[in-house]
């Protein structure tokens, strides 16, 4: 597993995020998830986040990001929705006329990757021990 780091923390923080329009509505198809990836991919190489895989599906979009921690994956996620949201609307005119924001205000992350829960925990209590 490689590790990245900035001026002040080495890290390896991989986040697999699931969000969806509101209502859980299939509106993510025919050109707005080709889009909405280009839009993904913009937002993160500004925030420069790491997109290690990404699926939009009509009714949902997954993606495992690599974040740095001092940014973080709520604000990650955030500037994702919130542009792609904009964009997407003022694109795709109908998608006002179907939906008040296009994405709920909620989404699922679960940090992903490195070494089992069990190994850390049993790497922390021997340290006394070396």
């Amino acid at each position: 597993m490689g590790y990245k780091s900035n001026n002040n923390v080495v890290y390896s923080c991989k986040y697999h995020v699931v969000f969806c329009p509101k209502y859980r509505r299939s509106v993510l198809v025919n050109g707005v998830d080709v889009r909405l990836k280009e839009l993904i991919t913009e937002t993160c190489e500004q925030l420069k986040v790491e997109i290690i895989e990404m699926e939009i599906m009509s009714d949902h979009v997954h993606l495992l990001l690599e974040v740095d921690p001092q940014y973080g994956i709520h604000k990650a996620v955030k500037q994702i929705k919130g542009y792609s949201s904009r964009i997407l609307r003022n694109e795709y005119p109908w998608l006002k006329s179907r939906l008040p924001s296009l994405w709920t205000n909620s989404y699922f992350v679960s940090t992903v990757g490195g070494a089992p829960l069990a190994v850390i925990k049993q790497y922390i209590e021997n340290q006394k021990n070396v």
